[in-house]
């Protein structure tokens, strides 16, 4: 059975970590946000902690794996609402955020298993591709000529 401070700051992390994603969708206006992906990974850290209960301590069972699959499975209807067709052009705009649901989802799952380096390691890059991700890929293509059609 897992203590309150570990319960705490699991769902605590989890939180924090898919709050941290959502601000930056919400600083660039897009239709998902902090409360929307902090729910997202919340939600998913206490399924898994919840599903881990039953187990041995440490160990992700079998019961957990499904949990978890299911989870997974299910966020696509989440971030399939974020994406949007623009016009008669044959434009997609939301991937950025529907990839950033199905993130907390899966930084939920491991806040919910306590695997820290794994949340702080899939969190660091994430918010470098975040932060960094449309000037690298704006300079990408300017130096090797591909078209810019950086957005969402």
């Amino acid at each position: 059975m897992t203590d309150w401070s570990e319960i705490v700051l699991r769902l605590g992390v989890a939180t924090f970590a898919g709050g941290l994603v959502g601000l930056d969708r919400d600083l660039r206006g897009m239709p998902i946000g902090l409360k929307t992906l902090g729910l997202v990974s919340l939600s998913t850290a206490a399924v898994i902690l919840l599903a881990m209960q039953a187990a041995e301590p440490g160990q992700f069972t079998d019961a957990a794996s499904r949990v978890a699959q299911g989870v997974l499975t299910g966020i696509g209807f989440l971030g399939a609402g974020v994406i949007v067709r623009q016009g008669d052009r044959f434009r997609v705009r939301g991937l950025t955020s529907a990839a950033c649901v199905f993130f907390a989802a899966c930084i939920g799952t491991a806040c919910g298993a306590g695997h820290w380096p794994i949340v702080i390691t899939a969190l660091v890059f994430a918010l470098l591709l975040l932060t960094c991700g449309n000037s690298v890929e704006r300079w990408l293509h300017r130096t090797l000529g591909g078209k810019d059609d950086t957005g969402d």
